[in-house]
């Protein structure tokens, strides 16, 4: 097996002491769900790629497709998926080996599909690249342990903790309430070692049975990878405790919502952070990059916050900003500077949902990022206090969104015009599928009263 001499050490340890039976061919589609096919271990080891149709680009999450196939029509053509060895991981759940592998996805000439999100993440990534600089990211992933939900028409509720009690909001940074619900959080150890992934913490968030966990800085690809591992790691833990685990942005009425901030920072050639001068100041860069997320994230939101859902969790005067001021230490505003060493300088995205892709999430932001720096893009003064004063600069709703995203010529060219295209029509369909539905408020307070 010389492809074994590819892949980290983490999936190598895991195949010393477990047979391997199967591997999961995986690729991210819009929502960020893994497509793929499960391949015999030995059959895989026979193949250099494998096939699947660039439809499944053209999916809502609901499962219709958006007529988003272009001039030659809906013919479904298969794309090349070329597996990257690098991703290799284990699915340390599955009763037998099995490892995981993230595939990239090309056409039929070879060329990478602009509307694959690993190759949309890429595409913004080569281009710092070409300027010299290399993307730095580090991802906070929010989310929620809640109560088995099998009926949609019925309201999540949070997850019952060791106590017999359900899980109560409101107890940020309790270590108790991480110890209610200590089994699951075992298991997610447990299950990102065996994959090979570094967690720099969990901790309780101000949600009843709502978490967080830091991931260690690092490339943006090998991030968005490991968000994606991690959201079907965290729910496999969570099933195997007879619970669920939810990326909603907003998944419980009263409760705070879920994000993913984004850090970011940008090194040079020589490895040298280049929102810091030589003298241990801040850089012209620094103040461009925050300028480009001032100027470009309200045309980006439609793509790191994708869902009806997510502009639930955009309320004022809650930990989830609807502004797009910066300030140091400051959690009220959208774009936040930690507290940080020079070297370590950088800048906090606090938009995001967690419901987001990783992969177009990132790329969006640091897009955003990308464009203020080449067009040297000064940002607004500094925002010292409440930042929920501000007035919001962000769009309201899913189609206002979109609309700024359509108009957003700049943004489209930097993650790809083709990529522009697709997610907008399968948006808008998603969209146009929710309006469709009759919700209970409306049942309730205009059945009899309108």
């Amino acid at each position: 097996m010389s492809w074994t001499t590819k892949i980290p050490a983490a999936a190598t340890a895991y195949l010393e002491a477990n047979r391997l039976d199967e591997v999961e061919c995986v690729i991210a589609d819009l929502p960020g769900i893994a497509r793929g096919k499960a391949v015999p271990a030995g059959k895989w080891e026979k193949q250099t790629h494998f096939h699947l149709p660039n439809s499944i680009f053209f999916q809502t999450i609901t499962g219709d497709w958006g007529e988003a196939s272009g001039p030659d029509g809906f013919l479904e053509p298969d794309m090349i998926l070329k597996p990257d060895l690098s991703t290799a991981t284990a699915a340390p759940w599955a009763a037998d080996g099995t490892l995981q592998v993230i595939h990239d996805a090309y056409d039929q000439k070879g060329k990478p599909v602009a509307f694959s999100p690993r190759n949309v993440l890429r595409r913004v990534v080569d281009l710092y690249k070409a300027e010299g600089w290399t993307p730095v990211v580090a991802p906070e992933m929010e989310f929620y342990l809640v109560g088995r939900n099998i009926d949609p028409a019925k309201a999540i509720e949070p997850m019952m903790g060791r106590t017999g009690r359900p899980a109560a909001g409101r107890q940020a940074y309790s270590m108790t309430a991480v110890d209610d619900y200590g089994p699951v959080i075992d298991d997610i150890y447990e299950y990102a070692e065996i994959q090979g992934f570094e967690i720099d913490g969990i901790a309780q968030e101000g949600g009843a049975g709502q978490l967080e966990i830091n991931l260690r800085h690092g490339d943006p690809i090998k991030l968005a990878d490991e968000v994606f591992f991690f959201k079907r790691l965290i729910r496999e833990a969570a099933l195997k405790h007879d619970c669920f685990a939810t990326f909603m942005a907003k998944p419980i009425e009263g409760e705070p919502g879920s994000a993913m901030h984004v850090h970011h920072s940008v090194i040079d050639a020589k490895g040298r952070n280049i929102f810091t001068g030589p003298g241990g100041g801040e850089t012209d860069a620094f103040f461009h990059f925050i300028g480009g997320l001032q100027e470009h994230m309200p045309s980006a939101i439609a793509v790191i916050a994708p869902y009806v859902n997510s502009y639930r969790r955009y309320v004022p005067d809650s930990a989830a900003p609807v502004n797009l001021e910066w300030g140091r230490d400051n959690r009220t505003t959208g774009i936040r500077i930690p507290i940080s060493d020079p070297a370590a300088r950088r800048i906090e995205n606090r938009l995001p949902g967690m419901d987001c892709n990783p992969y177009l999430c990132i790329a969006a932001s640091l897009a955003c990022g990308y464009l203020g720096l080449k067009n040297e893009i000064r940002p607004d003064k500094r925002w010292v206090g409440e930042a929920y004063e501000s007035e919001s600069e962000i769009a309201g709703s899913l189609s206002d969104a979109l609309d700024l995203f359509d108009e957003a010529k700049e943004l489209r060219a930097v993650l790809g015009e083709d990529f522009a295209r697709v997610y907008s029509i399968v948006k808008r369909l998603e969209y146009k599928e929710f309006l469709q539905v009759i919700s209970p408020w409306e049942r309730e307070h205009l059945l009899l009263n309108v």
